[in-house]
């Protein structure tokens, strides 16, 4: 099965859906990671496919340079490969030690109640301020004028 087997042969041209591979990090931007394949051919890690955890900074968990084993997903139109790392190693997906060390360990949310409460009472100051501009904006109430009783 080719889920088990790491191909490190050069000569391949073709790679089908589910087989293993090393790569070389070639770039990093903001929706993933590409990757240099055993024969020269290029290929996208998505964001999503990099770990099992949510990624917000993709140089958490890779660096430019750096020797990852791939599963290949699919081949997309413009001939580049979809790759996953997550769903090549399970240990790709624990976060890096120094992206530990910057979270804050002293955070604790609270109760479900006063969370709650605190998310209600922010919505209705914004949706209040969102009324308050778009009375301005549509001519029906001045900076500093209140509101009008009708008799």
């Amino acid at each position: 099965m080719a889920e088990n087997t790491v191909t490190e042969n050069a000569e391949v041209q073709e790679y089908s859906p589910g087989e293993l591979l090393k790569g070389l990090i070639t770039g990093i931007t903001s929706f993933g990671a590409f990757v240099r394949l055993p024969d020269g051919k290029e290929g996208l890690v998505h964001i999503s496919e990099i770990a099992n955890t949510y990624v917000t900074n993709i140089d958490n968990f890779v660096k430019l340079n750096q020797e990852v084993t791939v599963k290949v997903l699919g081949k997309n139109n413009k001939g580049k490969y979809d790759l996953s790392i997550k769903q090549a190693s399970p240990a790709a997906a624990a976060p890096r030690p120094d992206e530990l060390k910057r979270r804050d360990k002293n955070y604790e949310p609270g109760s479900f109640d006063e969370l709650m409460h605190n998310f209600m009472k922010n919505s209705e100051e914004v949706q209040l301020d969102v009324r308050r501009n778009l009375q301005y904006r549509q001519g029906l109430k001045r900076k500093g004028q209140k509101k009008r009783r009708e008799e």
